[in-house]
């Protein structure tokens, strides 16, 4: 086929692709007034998932599963548009990786709600002033987000879901990289990058601030400033990439819970988050955590925080693979339980795929 053919058939294809498209959204206002007239959610974690797994399943190439996700996501990111706009609350400032994190997994067309700190956040859920909260949890290598940890004692809130994305960093700036006089970004960014950053700018200023974006915002305003923040901060600011991807470590992850008050049904690939307080005595976190081996339950996370409330207790958090409504998971937690001065569900939720 010549060039010309080529994209005929591309037109073709695109208006049969809009013509489904409007199918399917008119299928979505059907589902948003049966979900209205019955009082459900609009947001289901579980169906979410499910269909993410069986589109990957269906897609035999040549477009990568990554890219799959990411049209999906505003296709059903616009199909709640219609039912009901949803409000999400998450850990600012904008153009944060917690605000790539939340467009990540509701789409552009949310109304997002930036808010200064994770306890603003549980806050903003916990009195319906949103829908959902998007906060950090772990990173894969900083370790778990504390404040996070600790928010979930004395709240209601719910996990409903989790977003595993790899957090890239990036030399923002108006001006090429050696002409750069100083250099912003978050503490923690700068450690993260500690050896692009002696190998390519030895000896220019690191200046330490609040988060990526203040970092991006400045390097906006002052001649040949640089600041290491997200791509997303690049384009709000008008910013060029000038090196990518400058983090020391490739795989750097972090994890990203989404709070709600809703609990998903069984997906099949499951988590359960959970929270609690061994008897003081010897041996009793081994014993706690013996029915979990006993039924064939994998652990995935666990951390140790101080309760706060009496010397030397400690709350411990820990996330396993199943679902509360399993059989299995429901034995293991009575036998947890009988070692235990307090046991709190966090949640169950479908497990979060492959970071975006």
């Amino acid at each position: 086929m010549d060039l010309e053919a080529i994209r005929t058939e591309i037109d073709r294809l695109d208006a049969q692709i809009v013509g489904l498209l409007n199918q399917r959204f008119q299928h979505v206002l059907d589902v948003g007034e049966y979900k209205r007239e019955r009082g459900l959610e609009v947001y289901v974690p579980e169906r979410e998932s499910l269909l993410l797994k069986r589109l990957a399943e269906l897609n035999e190439g040549p477009m990568d599963s990554a890219t799959l996700r990411a049209v999906y996501r505003e296709i059903i990111s616009a199909a709640r548009l219609l039912e009901d706009p949803l409000g999400i609350a998450f850990l600012g400032p904008e153009s944060t990786f917690t605000h790539q994190a939340a467009l990540n997994k509701f789409g552009r067309n949310a109304h997002y709600l930036s808010k200064r700190t994770i306890a603003d956040v549980f806050d903003a859920v916990e009195r319906d002033h949103v829908s959902y909260g998007v906060v950090p949890v772990e990173n894969s290598t900083e370790g778990a987000v504390t404040h996070t940890l600790d928010m979930f004692l004395d709240s209601s809130v719910k996990i409903c879901a989790e977003v595993n994305m790899v957090v890239h960093h990036n030399l923002l700036s108006h001006s090429a990289k050696g002409k750069l006089r100083v250099i912003y970004s978050h503490p923690q960014v700068f450690g993260q990058c500690r050896r692009w950053l002696q190998s390519n700018l030895p000896g220019v200023p690191l200046i330490e601030v609040s988060s990526t974006t203040e970092a991006a915002a400045r390097s906006s305003h002052e001649e040949d400033a640089g600041a290491l923040a997200s791509s997303l901060a690049a384009e709000r600011y008008g910013l060029e990439i000038q090196e990518a991807n400058i983090e020391d470590l490739t795989d750097n992850t972090t994890r990203f819970l989404v709070l709600g008050k809703q609990e998903p049904k069984q997906t099949g690939d499951d988590k359960t988050s959970i929270l609690f307080v061994v008897r003081d005595r010897v041996g009793a976190l081994y014993d706690s955590l013996k029915p979990l081996s006993e039924h064939e339950i994998s652990m995935t996370f666990i951390e140790s925080r101080p309760s706060r409330r009496k010397s030397w207790e400690y709350y411990f958090f820990v996330d396993f693979l199943g679902h509360l409504s399993e059989e299995n998971v429901q034995e293991s937690l009575e036998g947890l339980g009988e070692h235990c001065q307090f046991v709190k569900i966090m949640g169950s939720y479908p497990r979060g795929g492959a970071p975006d």
